[in-house]
């Protein structure tokens, strides 16, 4: 037997052989081994695997029915017109997801509110709220409206409050104070003989015509109130009235007018003080009237004012707005010459205000007299200047003239040794 030898050429190729694409796994599916003991798996259950879940379900099977149901003729998803068709229907979907929708155009101002202007008309009727005077319906109510309306209902309630407080408080005072009280918010500044009167009015309510000392007080008031006579000629007359036996009479009879006469002293001292308000409001409006006539024509006598000045003049005249020492206001004139006279003391300016008040003239003419007499000074001085000046530049040009001539260029005189001396 023989044997023929054959030569095989072997070629040596590097070929990449990926492992993943044979194995079908990357280097995320690998399960590293954990310290535990293994688990089971489905090769080492017993009793099988269970592959129950590839079985169709009865959600599946419904599923199903329903789509038959829905679809009695098989679609051809294949054919190129039902594909363009799903795709306008598809395109149609996400138009329609992606349109927003056109929010309600919402009108400016307040809705009115339903069912309030009910609550507010039978409030309003009942007298608890009182309604504005304007002509808008309480339908037309805004919730704003509302508001405002309840805040000046308790704004004016407070008002109320504010006003019959004083009232209800000056109703319950005796009726002494309520005349002290009178007399004081008019002005009254006699306090003293006031409550003086009171006392002897309330004195003379007080007195018993069943007792004899105040029979014998009735009387002698009386009479000395009317002029009867001296005093001994009233004791006389109570002296024969008591031997009659008719005190008690007399003092019955003059005591209903000796309380009618303390009255009207008290009356007629809060006549007076009214009668000083009156005329003090009259004088206060005589000045005002007298400052505005002053000032209305933007002059003080021969000099003008501006529009700011004569707003400052007036109202520091007429404006009682700054805290005085005596605890009431004053306008600005009192308020300078008490804060130049206490709180920054300025003594000469006051004087100058004393001396201008008192004689007008006198420091009017001095004043213009200084004036003047600056004037002059300063007249005086630039002549003075001006002179000095026109002095100096005629010294100048003459000084540059002799300067001119000494620096023109000169020559020498020759000298002759044989002239005669």
């Amino acid at each position: 037997m023989s044997t023929d030898n054959q030569t095989m050429d072997t070629k040596v190729e590097t070929v990449n052989i990926d492992i993943d694409d044979i194995f079908g796994a990357d280097a995320g599916s690998v399960t590293l081994p954990e310290e535990s003991d293994a688990k089971p798996n489905i090769f080492s259950q017993k009793g099988g695997a269970d592959f129950s879940f590839t079985e169709p379900t009865d959600l599946d099977e419904k599923v199903e029915e329903v789509q038959e149901s829905q679809s009695e003729e098989p679609v051809a998803e294949t054919t190129e017109e039902s594909k363009e068709d799903k795709k306008e229907k598809a395109e149609e979907v996400f138009a329609s997801l992606n349109e927003e929708d056109p929010e309600p155009t919402e009108k400016r101002g307040r809705k009115p509110i339903s069912g309030m202007s009910d609550i507010f008309a039978k409030l309003i009727k009942s007298e608890k709220i009182i309604p504005f005077d304007d002509d808008k319906s309480l339908e037309d109510y805004s919730a704003k409206d509302f508001e405002e309306l309840i805040e000046a209902n308790l704004e004016e309630r407070a008002n109320q409050v504010r006003s019959e407080t004083p009232k209800q408080f000056f109703d319950s005072l005796p009726v002494e104070l309520q005349v002290a009280a009178r007399y004081v918010a008019d002005g009254g500044k006699d306090l003293k003989g006031l409550f003086q009167t009171l006392a002897n009015v309330e004195e003379s309510r007080t007195l018993d015509v069943k007792k004899e000392r105040d029979q014998v007080k009735i009387i002698t008031e009386y009479l000395k109130a009317t002029g009867f006579g001296t005093a001994e000629e009233i004791q006389e007359e109570i002296e024969v009235w008591a031997d009659l036996g008719t005190l008690e009479k007399q003092a019955s009879k003059f005591k209903p007018k000796l309380d009618k006469m303390q009255e009207k002293v008290v009356a007629q001292k809060l006549q007076e003080q009214e009668m000083r308000k009156a005329q003090q409001e009259n004088a206060s409006k005589q000045y005002m009237h007298s400052v505005y006539e002053t000032l209305k024509e933007g002059t003080l006598g021969e000099i003008k004012l501006d529009k700011k000045t004569q707003s400052m003049l007036y109202n520091g005249l007429v404006q009682p707005a700054y805290p005085s020492v005596s605890g009431k206001n004053t306008n600005l004139l009192g308020h300078l010459l008490e804060k130049y006279q206490f709180v920054e003391p300025n003594y000469t300016l006051i004087s100058e205000a004393l001396w201008l008040l008192s004689d007008p003239d006198g420091y009017k003419s001095k004043i213009m007299e200084k004036g003047a007499q600056s004037a002059v000074e300063k007249t005086v001085r630039k002549l003075k200047t001006e002179q000095a000046n026109s002095g100096g530049n005629s010294l100048g040009v003459q000084q540059q003239e002799n300067e001119k001539r000494s620096s023109k260029r000169k020559i020498p005189r020759a000298t002759n040794i044989f002239k005669r001396i």
